[in-house]
């Protein structure tokens, strides 16, 4: 459709705003904005913002950086995190995740698997119910159910992998695992055995930042991967779609890559954006670029052409022609970028 400020650009019907008046007008665009998120969170019973509760018994929750402030009872904008009176802690008994883990055998559809060493054996994935963002594309929005999905206590997902011979990574992702990383973190620890498997994160990389080094820490020692889906380079276009800030993945992103980053083998770090049309264009790819070009040039880059989910499916996608734009953008700054869903790209307009 037509955008509803500027009546020339092109915009998602759920926004109803395009990316020149997102940049350009974002006053004006705040509602628009509000409105979309406000819809695509209320048949979750998800808050429609991060809460910021007046209340003088409200806690403060620090695992992500949303760090929602919650009145006694409330729910947390992930939908996982509760304030119970005494402390802030999950909705689900302690020592216990919202997940679902499944088996890929290797290679596998993984944002890492181009530069990955690993080709055989199995990869064990594992699905977070919960996120801190509303990507208003989300691939995944099942996890956003949740009520849904079994409780999987500490010990019985430690001893499922420990038991499988044949797995060489652990991936988490979701959703996105911010939520959950006390789970992950704990259970990766006791992964950290000789011929134990590699421990990956897919996430948005908004966690709180010492949870992000311990888990970066894990993927170091195991051998293993942390992909930060940097969504947009620009604020305001990072809460249009996705419902709030990402700012802190790219504080995040830097320590890890000062951190962590040189001499590993396999590359610790890696970064991917989804290229929604319409929104993610050149632009938001080049300075994307160029941030991680200043940290490091060999830090990969994926570039995951879209195909329409969730609330965006009145989208194409991705056109053949900003994916050019943006690879081009991209390989002005960096030495590994590589194009993810090429497969897509038979069913993409001009």
């Amino acid at each position: 459709m037509k955008c509803l400020i500027c009546g020339e650009g092109e915009a998602a019907e759920v926004l109803g705003v395009c990316l020149s008046c997102i940049r350009e007008r974002p006053e004006e665009a705040k509602e628009y904005v509000k409105r979309a998120h406000v819809r695509a969170r209320a048949p979750y019973a998800l808050p429609p913002e991060p809460p910021r509760s007046k209340d003088p018994d409200a806690r403060r929750c620090r695992l992500c950086a949303n760090e929602c402030l919650l009145a006694p009872g409330e729910v947390g904008y992930c939908g996982v995190r509760k304030n119970q009176g005494s402390k802030i802690g999950s909705v689900f008994p302690q020592n216990y995740g919202l997940l679902y883990a499944y088996e890929d055998p290797l290679p596998t559809n993984c944002c890492a698997s181009w530069f990955c060493p690993e080709s055989e054996g199995e990869n064990v994935a594992v699905f977070f119910y919960g996120c801190n963002f509303d990507c208003l594309f989300c691939q995944n929005e099942s996890h956003k159910q949740v009520q849904i999905p079994p409780m999987v206590s500490l010990e019985s997902f430690v001893s499922r992998i420990e038991k499988n011979r044949r797995a060489r990574c652990v991936c988490y992702f979701g959703g996105s695992p911010e939520p959950q990383l006390p789970f992950a973190i704990e259970a990766s620890e006791r992964l950290l055995y000789d011929g134990g498997p590699r421990i990956c994160w897919e996430g948005n990389g908004c966690g709180n930042p010492a949870q992000v080094r311990k888990a970066a820490s894990l993927s170091l020692r195991s051998g293993g991967i942390v992909k930060f889906d940097l969504k947009a380079f620009g604020n305001d276009l990072s809460v249009a779609l996705c419902g709030v800030s990402n700012r802190r993945a790219f504080q995040n992103f830097e320590m890890i890559a000062g951190e962590f980053f040189e001499g590993s083998d396999p590359p610790v770090l890696m970064a991917t954006t989804l290229l929604v049309p319409h929104y993610v264009d050149e632009v938001e790819v080049e300075k994307t670029a160029e941030f991680i070009a200043s940290l490091d040039p060999g830090i990969p880059y994926s570039l995951l052409v879209f195909h329409p989910a969730f609330c965006m499916n009145d989208l194409p996608v991705t056109p053949r022609s900003q994916v050019e734009r943006c690879y081009e953008a991209a390989k002005r700054h960096l030495n590994k970028v590589y194009l993810g869903n090429k497969h897509l790209l038979a069913m993409a307009p001009p």
